[in-house]
Order: structure tokens, then C-alpha cells, then sequence
């Protein structure tokens, strides 16, 4: 994921995660480039959890505890949808599927700002 924020100064990161579940209940963990645990995440329709860094944080729902790891709003519904390799509107979001079949999925945000870019890897 690409993150440029209003001042203009990029962010990305690159992490390997293992996914289970859907939007109401699941599990996100992501791996660092050297494999450990960078952050372990479960949500339930009641709440969200995020251990990193030997904290754990809590919050009211998936789509906060995403803002917060991620450092941007990401749209929840959408992103299970294109996981899926369904396709999906999301506000500001453009996603491309086309290459879904090779695995492989682009979303862009332009607005609102700060503009971001999702590129995920699938393997099953």
C-alpha cells in the first residue's frame, strides 16, 4: 500500500498476511519482510483487536482498527468484494480486477486525500 498525505511525503509498506473470515468476523495477520509477526488482528460485530509491538489495542470496528494499521481509511465492504474477485464501488476507489486471475488486485484512492494505492498479492 502507497500513502502520499497532503505534504506530499510517501508512505508504503509491504507485508505478507494470511486472511480468515469476512467482513463481520475474522483474522489479518501480517508478516514482516524477515516472516515474524508484525501485527495479529480479530474483529467480531462487537468489537476489534490489534496486537503489535507487544500492545494490544482495541477498537469499535474493523474499519478503525484498518485506519489505524494502515494509517488511511480503507473501504471494508470493497475490499472483501475484490478479494473475492468481485468487483465493487467504493467511494473515491477505482480497483482493478483485471489481473485477479493471476492473483493479483490494484485499487487507487484519489479522493478524498491523501491519495493511496493498494496492490495485493493472492496465493491460495
Amino acid at each position: 500500500m502507497r500513502i502520499t498525505p497532503e505534504q506530499g511525503q510517501a508512505q508504503s509498506f509491504s507485508a505478507e498476511f494470511e486472511l480468515s473470515g469476512n467482513e463481520q468476523a475474522g483474522e489479518l495477520t501480517l508478516y514482516s519482510p524477515l516472516g515474524s509477526t508484525a501485527a495479529a488482528m480479530k474483529w467480531n460485530p462487537q468489537s476489534a483487536t490489534m496486537r503489535a509491538n507487544g500492545e494490544i489495542k482495541h477498537f469499535a470496528s474493523l474499519g478503525e482498527l484498518l485506519r489505524e494499521a494502515v494509517g488511511t481509511e480503507l473501504p471494508v465492504h470493497a475490499l472483501f468484494a475484490w478479494v473475492a474477485g468481485e468487483p465493487e464501488l467504493a467511494n473515491g476507489w477505482r480497483a482493478d480486477l483485471t489481473d485477479y486471475a493471476k492473483g493479483r488486485i490494484k485499487a487507487r484512492r484519489q479522493e478524498p486525500t491523501p491519495a493511496a494505492e493498494l496492490n495485493l498479492v493472492l496465493t491460495r
